[in-house]
């Protein structure tokens, strides 16, 4: 895996965004895909994608992401990133969420009012994790 050097790009039915090797921030705005509008800034401090003016995806600091794609029930992408990273996903309000790293099941979390759930994900540079993230 490695950072997407246009900012965002399709790849088989699924986004690839995030260059945590930049300097200075970075940002794409309208770019379309499966009928909705995506924006993206990113550089090594946070990485941030937006749909229809809402926060999808953000991390903490800057990553690489590969394979994202979000359906009614489950939310699944491969992250990479020079150090642990938090991430914070915008889901559904008031829903439970199944979270996975790499299979391994870290528990159930409860989005909040806005629909925001946060974890932290432990890696080294260059490594790459799959998540998954499964509305109960």
């Amino acid at each position: 895996m490695s950072n997407v050097k246009e900012l965002i790009a399709q790849d088989n039915g699924t986004l690839c965004f995030g260059d945590y090797s930049l300097g200075q921030k970075t940002k794409l705005s309208d770019y379309a895909f499966e009928g909705d509008t995506y924006k993206v800034k990113t550089f090594r401090e946070i990485t941030r994608l937006e749909r229809n003016g809402s926060v999808l995806y953000e991390s903490v600091p800057g990553s690489a992401v590969h394979n994202f794609k979000d359906s009614e029930n489950q939310l699944s992408f491969d992250v990479e990133s020079k150090d642990d990273i938090e991430i914070t996903l915008g889901l559904e309000a008031e829903k439970e969420f199944k979270v996975y790293v790499d299979d391994t099941n870290i528990g159930k979390m409860k989005s909040n009012l806005g629909g925001k759930i946060s974890f932290s994900i432990e890696l080294n540079e260059g490594e790459n994790v799959k998540v998954r993230v499964v509305k109960l």
